[in-house]
């Protein structure tokens, strides 16, 4: 088909610019594909929610039209953050409409079917019904609506779910970033009885204030200013659609999710010793190393919220992460990414710990580290890049490297990452050492890899 926009079909969800790349008639279509891929499943009926994204009631609206046509009925959740939309699905198929952390023209979709998070191969199959107009047999059925409170139901459950410590009284700011967190956040933090401060919680898919996107420094300074300002003992940021975290200690201090993992890990394991914890290539070395030390075993994976998701859902690990703030609580949660919970998890270890959350904090270990940088490039250029770096390194200086996202190169006093984000045309990069000299050393490894492979490149490191 010509013109047809091929890239908006990611590795793990569909994002595009509305009014560009994904229109209404294309999202109906994606509807219909959806439809006919569930039915195919052996599911007939779609739980449908949306963030606060201007676009979203346009955009749910025809992916719901959509999917009733298939044949398949449509729960209609309305607006709501995606993990409230994975809770409301169950085992039953769920589309969340969002561009989570993309900028406010985009808008896209989070699918899941019987419990299984699309993506990759899953992505592609229903590209291909959309190119083939494959929606099926009962195409033009008459799929039934109704309506539901899943915002309610979700609230319920996890303020039923949390218990502080009375005790103890925690103070946080929380940054809804003008994100659709803004509309239940808020609400669950007094309940669970935290003396709660309020930042950018008005829903608003301008994001006027700043980028909902927690894994950027940039877009904690307000966050961070505030958290010093109220003397709380720690900030919590979530993303445009509320499945990410970021974490501000008490003195401004970032707490990276890695280092955030490793507490919730030991935590866990301390109840439940042997469990499988799962986190992503981006992590720091710290945390499998912590794992192990209190009888876990790590079990490192593809980044990607679906790919984590699923690879839980394989092994019935108790515990997953990824550095870009996803955290997925398998024990006593469903084992889907949910950054509001995990906030409130984090109130409920610190007020359970007889230590300050300032002591907690700073027991964590930590190393000399980057957070993720971003090399901005064509569509399809940082496959092809990515593809050329693994073709040329060796098991050179010592290093141990993975090839299962990427090419990371582990050295006894550091790691480097070079992997193709999923999510943007970038390079994504991370680097770690035990001293600032070790990581200019990584770094400068990896500078001369790249520049070999291509050696026009511009490089923000």
């Amino acid at each position: 088909m010509k013109n047809f926009p091929h890239q908006i079909f990611r590795a793990y969800d569909i994002r595009g610019e509305v009014g560009g790349a994904l229109s209404e008639e294309l999202a109906a279509d994606i509807g219909r594909a959806l439809g006919a891929e569930a039915r195919a499943r052996g599911v007939g009926e779609f739980v449908v929610g949306r963030d606060g994204r201007l676009s979203g009631p346009a955009i749910s609206r025809a992916v719901a039209g959509g999917i009733r046509e298939s044949g398949c009925d449509v729960v209609d959740i309305g607006m709501a953050p995606t993990p409230a939309l994975y809770l409301a699905a169950g085992k039953r198929a769920g589309v969340q409409v969002t561009a989570s952390h993309n900028p406010p023209p985009d808008n896209g979709m989070k699918i899941m079917i019987a419990g299984e998070t699309l993506s990759g191969d899953a992505i592609q199959e229903i590209k291909r019904r959309v190119l083939e107009k494959d929606f099926g047999e009962n195409s033009g059925g008459a799929g039934k609506l109704r309506r539901e409170d899943a915002l309610g139901a979700y609230q319920k459950k996890m303020t039923g779910d949390i218990h502080l410590n009375p005790e103890k009284k925690l103070k946080l700011v929380i940054d809804c970033g003008n994100g659709v967190a803004g509309a239940v956040a808020p609400t669950v933090f007094r309940e669970l009885g935290c003396e709660t401060v309020e930042l950018f919680c008005e829903v608003d898919g301008n994001f006027p204030n700043h980028h909902p996107d927690p894994t950027r420094p940039e877009n904690l300074a307000d966050l961070i200013a505030a958290v010093k300002k109220h003397g709380a003992d720690f900030g919590a940021a979530f993303d445009g659609d509320g499945d990410r975290l970021g974490v501000v200690a008490h003195d401004g201090e970032i707490i990276w999710p890695d280092r955030l993992m490793l507490l919730f890990a030991e935590r866990i394991l301390a109840e439940r010793r042997g469990a499988e914890i799962i986190f992503d290539v981006k992590c720091s070395r710290a945390l499998p190393r912590a794992i192990e030390k209190h009888g876990g075993v790590a079990t490192m994976c593809k980044t990607g919220h679906s790919f984590i998701k699923n690879k839980l859902l394989e092994t019935g690990a108790l515990f997953a992460g990824e550095m870009s703030g996803h955290i997925f609580f398998n024990d006593r949660w469903g084992g889907f990414d949910d950054g509001i919970y995990a906030a409130a998890r984090l109130c409920e270890l610190l007020a359970a710990d007889p230590r300050a959350p300032a002591e907690v904090f700073a027991a964590l270990p930590d190393s000399v580290n980057t957070p993720e940088i971003l090399l901005p490039m064509q569509e399809g250029e940082n496959h092809k890049l990515v593809a050329d770096l693994l073709a040329a390194a060796g098991e050179e200086d010592g290093a141990v490297i993975s090839r299962i996202d990427g090419l990371r190169m582990d050295f006894p006093h550091g790691f480097g990452l070079a992997r193709a984000s999923n999510t943007t045309p970038a390079l994504s990069l991370r680097f770690e050492a035990d001293t600032r000299a070790q990581l200019e050393e990584i770094q400068a490894h990896f500078r001369k890899l790249l520049l070999r492979a291509r050696a026009d490149l511009e490089l923000p490191f």
